[in-house]
């Protein structure tokens, strides 16, 4: 069984605040915590923070949420070698990516010159340019990028900060150096592109050491299947997170991916007061739909006798949590429902490995040529 959480919030500014929930997932024996969703994606404090996180963290996995959409990810923080910042070390070029979804494209490689300034100096959510082969920037590409972390709250690009964006090789660059520090705890969590046409590239180029891809499988679930590691699906009820596994498993297959390269974790808020354990509908009754997603409330015992009965019926490969009290519901979670969970031998007490790709046990996948 696997397990993860949301922690903290998409603003969160106390970086102290977030790595104390970190660190009590870490204790839980999560494999790997969220930070935001694609509807509402981490926020700057977050993204400057994850540094601090990684360093205070040993096992557990760092996922946080970037924008998406149909033609990739887009923002408005710049490209790294592009972006309109400027600094003292000057911006690299390793350029972006064209084209629609996450294939195909321009990556440049060339670069300005130390203390040179971007190219572009862009309004909120406009697209970067690339810094072709030559290291000359082409005005005419657009390229996909993600905030920065240097974004201001305005949205505009702050001088000498680099931005987080650029994609190479379909990963986000801000997602790859996280990777690097934490030393393959990374990954990231953002909406695929739909397939443009039939014919098109049914899979995205990836390293040998590509963090792990996180999506979800409500808005386009061809494509989550085809690309992401972890597909969160809401369910209230273990026969439709059943349903929803199946058909993940064989878009997967058709796309001519493993499906055991696939993890489908149930999403669920959960709302740990305990006052309405005994109401039907909560507790051992299942989670009630809401504009949010499937609602647990009740307290943490019937939370994992839950967890335990979906498990027990195989609907799926373990559960993605949203503390709806992030302060108060990871704590009830941890010590309540994962330490439950524990005892009855339904979850690990160690990390089986030093990467998220151990904890979740995913091959690494092989460069595509």
């Amino acid at each position: 069984m696997h397990l993860a959480a949301a922690v903290g919030r998409p603003d969160e500014r106390d970086a102290d605040a977030l790595v104390a929930a970190v660190r009590l997932a870490e204790r839980g024996g999560l494999d790997f915590v969220t930070f935001g969703d694609p509807a509402a994606p981490a926020g700057p404090g977050v993204l400057a923070a994850l540094p601090a996180v990684a360093a205070a963290t040993e096992r557990v996995g760092l996922v946080p949420a970037l924008p998406g959409g149909a033609d990739g990810p887009t923002g408005s923080g710049g490209l790294i070698g592009s972006g309109g910042l400027t600094g003292s070390g000057g911006l690299t070029g390793s350029g972006g990516m064209t084209g629609s979804g996450w294939p195909d494209g321009v990556r440049g490689t060339g670069g300005l010159e130390p203390g040179a300034p971007g190219t572009g100096g862009l309004e909120p959510g406009a697209p970067g340019t690339v810094a072709l082969e030559s290291g000359v920037p082409g005005a005419r590409v657009p390229g996909t990028g993600v905030p920065g972390i240097g974004v201001s709250e305005a949205g505009v690009p702050e001088a000498g900060v680099p931005g987080t964006g650029v994609f190479r090789t379909g990963v986000p660059e801000a997602v790859a150096e996280l990777d690097r520090v934490s030393r393959g705890r990374g990954g990231w969590w953002s909406e695929p592109a739909p397939r443009a046409a039939e014919g098109a590239a049914t899979r995205e180029p990836v390293s040998g050491a590509r963090p792990v891809r996180v999506a979800g499988a409500t808005g386009a679930p061809d494509a989550a299947a085809r690309c992401a590691d972890v597909v969160l699906v809401p369910a209230s009820g273990p026969a439709q997170a059943a349903g929803l596994r199946a058909e993940l498993r064989a878009l997967a297959a058709e796309s001519g991916r493993d499906p055991d390269g696939l993890r489908v974790l149930a999403t669920l808020l959960v709302d740990l007061d305990g006052e309405y354990a005994a109401e039907r509908g909560h507790g051992g009754g299942g989670p009630r739909p809401t504009p949010r997603g499937p609602l647990y409330r009740g307290g943490p015992v019937d939370l994992a006798e839950l967890i335990a009965s979906w498990h027990a019926e195989g609907a799926v490969d373990g559960f993605h949590l949203t503390p709806v009290d992030p302060r108060r519901d990871l704590e009830r979670l941890v010590n309540g429902t994962v330490a439950l969970l524990q005892h009855r031998a339904l979850f690990c007490t160690f990390y089986p490995g030093g990467t998220l790709r151990d904890h979740l046990g995913l091959a690494r996948p092989r460069a595509l040529t």
